[in-house]
């Protein structure tokens, strides 16, 4: 009778031993990559629930620590079976709804430099959405493959308590508090102002950021806390400083296709949050801080800016950085990226890049993201931390098959510096040697005109337009081309737009202006001598002004010519002063500094001499 209790006791423990063996699920990894478990794939089965995480700031004034409303997905095997998982966490200002983009909510910028211009209407936000889901982003791509997925509502949107502030600090300091929830060392709570606490058991303590565009702004933003446990991030077309979307050089210069937007209007855009905050908030933040800082009168960098500029934070960052964005990204434009990957890179950071050629968003290709996060939040030793440092997708290639690098900029490219000869009201040249006796040509301001129709135009007191020889052989930009330009103006105050581009302007090759549009940039020559404090001009007094252009890589194509175009009002990107604002150029003190892989050798070579 004994052994026949053990047998059965024995069979019953096999039987169950089985049982929990063929129940029991957790990520699986091929080729360095976590895979789909089937497991975890069930979407029916998955486990959602919301709750708020408490902060250590008050930004809406209420005497209360701000809440951060949370929503979190995962296997149902980190309940029944005690699984731990790395998570995936997304933060965002635009979960619960956002404003309109009609043009009288814009500033309006038909308007003299120097003027204030009309005030604009300020909307009110309804918020949408219903508990507890904050949003599906990243769920079906991460959940299967092993991961947790986690989702905030930025403060003072939605749900979460608090002020949106458009970079101010408690935007980094509120995904900090929900990763050190993750990391079990906030509180988390069933209700908004309830006591009940919620624990993140499930949770290994390794956290990872992605998001595109003021999504993938906050990412970087929580990394720049040091906050332990956030171990990597991949920010796509991140706006990394406010003062560089929305000025260019001490110019006041909208972000592409929103032509008089601004800082305060980005505020009313985010502001879903408690409506009973928002008097407080608006009169706080937008009409306060906003008002007195952003500075529409003369662009120049201050304070204000300084605050929402990331790469002034990042001394206590330590996550591992993946960037990646668009060249042909004309509204949070690739010096966004490149500026942090470069202080990354500086700082000995885990950094890589992914450059595409397209517009706005645009993430890596999945499999290297899945390698990153992979590495970084399982601890699979898959040798991503050695793969080459910069990824760039070539013309017209595929976008999942970027080319490898060494770095950005290609560590072969070396500064060529380009001269400039005279042919106004036609094109002129762009040379090695300074011509002699290069004299001066003269603009006039008109913001009629697109910076397309100008590039196009054969003739025109617009612009001025300065041409390489035409190329014999492909030239490889890579990098930040810079100009030097010694002007003077009529009056006292005008916009600089540069452009530089691929000549002849085809049609049928695809996007123009990602076609023939090399790279751009602005500057204000109020700015000549400092960003932080402008000057007017004198009238017909020449002043001398540097800058960079936005950067670029891209591969000009044998039989095109490169040209530098000068002109004043950029109808897409600048304020619109009455035409008839004349730029007078001395093109003697007057330069172009290219990127070119294989320096001076391959430039003498394509254009055909050494001149």
């Amino acid at each position: 009778m004994k052994n026949t209790a053990k047998t059965l006791l024995l069979c019953l423990c096999c039987i169950g031993m089985a049982q929990i063996a063929r129940s029991q699920a957790g990520p699986v990894f091929i080729d360095g990559q976590a895979q789909v478990v089937p497991a975890f794939a069930d979407p029916q089965r998955w486990i959602r629930h919301d709750l708020w995480v408490e902060t250590e700031f008050d930004s809406d004034g209420d005497g209360l620590p701000d809440r951060m409303h949370v929503d979190v997905t995962r296997p149902y095997q980190t309940d029944t079976e005690g699984l731990k998982l790395p998570v995936i966490y997304a933060t965002s200002p635009y979960f619960a709804g956002t404003g309109g983009n009609e043009q009288d909510l814009f500033w309006n910028v038909k308007h003299e430099l120097g003027e204030p211009g009309k005030p604009h209407i300020h909307p009110e936000v309804v918020r949408r959405g219903e508990r507890p889901v904050i949003s599906d982003s990243h769920i079906e791509t991460w959940v299967p493959r092993g991961y947790i997925v986690v989702h905030s509502s930025s403060p003072g949107t939605g749900l979460s308590d608090g002020a949106p502030t458009v970079g101010g600090d408690n935007e980094s300091l509120a995904p900090k508090a929900v990763i050190d929830w993750l990391c079990g060392r906030a509180k988390g709570y069933t209700e908004r102002r309830g006591t009940i606490e919620v624990k993140a058991f499930w949770s290994t303590g390794k956290v990872g950021m992605t998001g595109t565009s003021y999504n993938g702004t906050l990412p970087l933003a929580a990394a720049t806390t040091g906050v332990e446990g956030l171990e990597a991030i991949i920010p796509i077309a991140p706006n990394t400083s406010y003062y560089h979307y929305y000025r260019s050089n001490g110019l006041v210069r909208s972000p592409g296709g929103y032509l008089g937007e601004d800082i305060d209007v980005l505020y009313d855009f985010i502001n879903s949050g408690d409506e009973s905050k928002r008097a407080r908030n608006n009169a706080v933040v937008r009409d306060g801080e906003m008002a007195r800082g952003m500075d529409r009168i003369t662009g120049d960098y201050n304070d204000f800016w300084a605050g929402r500029d990331y790469l002034n934070d990042m001394g206590p960052m330590k996550a591992a950085l993946f960037m990646s964005h668009g060249f042909n990204d004309w509204n949070v434009m690739p010096e966004h990226s490149y500026r942090i990957y470069n202080a990354a890179r500086e700082k000995g950071l885990p950094h890589q890049i992914y450059y595409h050629q397209n517009g706005h968003g645009g993430p890596p290709p999945m499999w290297m993201m899945n390698q990153w996060f992979t590495h970084y939040l399982h601890g699979v030793e898959n040798g991503v931390e050695n793969n080459p440092r910069a990824w760039i997708v070539r013309e017209h290639d595929d976008p999942e098959n970027p080319t490898p690098y060494a770095d950005y900029p290609n560590p072969e490219a070396s500064p060529v510096t380009l001269q400039l000869g005279p042919g106004a009201p036609g094109y002129g040249s762009l040379l090695l040697q300074k011509p002699a006796n290069a004299g001066q040509e003269t603009l006039t301001d008109n913001y009629s005109f697109s910076g397309e129709s100008l590039a196009r135009a054969e003739f025109t007191e617009h612009r001025l337009l300065y041409l390489s020889p035409v190329l014999q052989q492909d030239v490889h930009i890579s990098g930040i081309p810079r100009v030097t330009v010694k002007l003077a103006s009529s009056k006292a105050a005008a916009n600089l737009s540069v452009w530089l581009v691929a000549l002849p302007w085809e049609e049928g090759r695809g996007t123009v202006i990602t076609d023939n549009l090399i790279t751009r940039g602005w500057a204000d020559p109020q700015n000549h001598r400092s960003l932080t404090e402008s000057e007017a001009l004198e009238p017909g007094t020449f002043y001398q002004l540097s800058f960079d252009l936005i950067p670029d890589d891209q591969v000009i194509a044998k039989g095109q010519q490169i040209g530098l175009m000068l002109f004043s009002s950029d109808r897409d990107f600048t304020l619109w002063p009455a035409p008839g604002t004349r730029l007078t150029i001395d093109l003697g003190e007057t330069a172009l500094t290219l990127p070119v892989v294989g320096g001076e050798p391959v430039w003498e070579q394509a254009t055909g001499s050494n001149n």
